[in-house]
Order: structure tokens, then C-alpha cells, then sequence
């Protein structure tokens, strides 16, 4: 049995969502709460798998609610639900630890689903809020490694190994003795892919290095 613990300070989406649940004979809500500070208090007492808290009550919402929760009864998965679903609310809740994030305008089995996978210790995103966060983390990060790749096409297949060496946080010396050059040759490239790439110091080239995918993250020694 899964036993939840329910929070919102709207009486009528308490109903709603204890309906919803009841469909399930392996989830049972052990108690209502209408604020923050009685949805601690009742974790603390109750011990549930599961808490599933609006993200805005009185006396503490549904993301401070999280870390109380956390302190008082560390078992206890927390799930927040909402009727929108702002990236702002969607990036701290999870950042707090939240095993899910839910709206209240989706698929009602959604809540099912998402109680179960939360009680074994999973975590669960509205389909339409996951797209939102994969949407978000993943487009960030290839739109910086296109980037990236579209300014080191800039650079000579010599320059892209040198820089490659740089990301990997080799020395001129180190890139010398890697590559069989004079250490004054690697300080010329070196000096000559800030200039195209635009950018002040080794430590931003590095980072183009990395998002473009030339870096090693763990080179072997270079031979001495």
C-alpha cells in the first residue's frame, strides 16, 4: 500500500485529486492538509511514501515545503502539482529535491502514474512539462556545441589539435613535447586561435574545445 498525504488549500481539488487516487486500491491518502507548515507537520506525523503538494498554499508553499519535508521525514518522496507550469517553478522544484512535478490540467492518470513511480523511488515529469525541461537542457547544450563546431571550422587542422590539447588543460610545454613542436611554435598557435576564435584567454578557448568535442578529458602523459 502506498499511503500519500495530500496537500492544497483548495478544498475542491483535494476531492478531486483523493478521487483520482481511490481508482487505485494500492494507494491510499492517509490525510489532508490545507497549508504548508500542517502538510510538514502531517509528514512528520504520518510518515507517507508519498506527499503531493500544491506548488502555492498559505504559510509556506509547495517548494519550501520540500526541504522541511526532506529534514522531517527524508523517506518521503514529494511530488508538486500545479495548475501552470512556469520553467521558474518547474527549475526549483526540482532543484529542491522534487520527485515529480505535475499540473493539475493533464491526463488524471498522470497522477497515478506518477504516485507509484515516485513511492519506488523514481522520479516523474508531466509529459508536457519533460518536453519542456529536455526541450530547454537539451537545446541549450547543442545550440553551444553548434556553435562551438561552426567557430573551430575557423581553425587548421594543426590549430584544432592544439586547442583540443589546451581543453584538456596541457601546458605549452606539455602540447610541445604531445605534438613534437617547439614550445615557441605552441605559444604562435596558441596566441593565433584566441585571435580566431575571438576570444581573451585559455581558459574560454578551452571551453569552445570542450562544447565542440575536441577536448580530452583525460589525456594520457605526454612523452617526455
Amino acid at each position: 500500500m502506498v499511503r500519500v498525504v495530500l496537500a492544497d488549500d483548495e478544498p475542491v481539488i483535494r476531492a478531486g485529486v483523493r478521487m483520482i487516487l481511490s481508482a487505485d486500491p494500492a494507494i491510499e491518502v492517509v490525510d489532508e492538509a490545507s497549508d504548508g507548515r500542517s502538510l510538514v507537520e502531517s509528514v512528520r506525523r504520518h510518515r507517507p511514501d508519498v506527499a503531493l503538494a500544491d506548488i502555492r498554499m498559505p504559510d509556506l508553499d509547495g517548494l519550501a515545503a520540500i526541504t522541511e519535508i526532506h529534514r522531517v521525514a527524508p523517506g518521503t518522496a514529494v511530488l508538486i502539482m500545479t495548475t501552470f507550469g512556469k520553467d521558474a517553478y518547474i527549475a526549483r522544484a526540482l532543484g529542491e529535491g522534487a520527485a515529480g512535478f505535475l499540473l493539475k490540467t493533464g491526463d488524471p492518470r498522470e497522477f497515478l502514474l506518477a504516485v507509484r513511480a515516485a513511492a519506488e523511488g523514481a522520479a516523474y515529469l508531466s509529459p508536457r512539462v519533460a518536453s519542456r525541461v529536455i526541450g530547454e537542457i537539451a537545446g541549450g547544450r547543442l545550440a553551444r556545441a553548434a556553435a562551438a563546431r561552426t567557430r573551430v571550422e575557423a581553425l587548421t587542422r594543426r590549430e584544432r589539435e592544439v586547442l583540443g590539447l589546451v581543453g584538456a588543460g596541457l601546458s605549452n610545454a606539455e602540447i610541445a613535447r604531445r605534438l613534437h613542436l617547439a614550445e615557441g611554435s605552441v605559444k604562435t598557435y596558441v596566441s593565433t586561435i584566441l585571435t580566431r576564435l575571438d576570444v581573451r584567454n585559455r581558459v574560454q578557448a578551452a571551453i569552445i574545445a570542450h562544447e565542440a568535442g575536441l577536448a580530452d578529458p583525460d589525456p594520457s602523459p605526454p612523452p617526455r
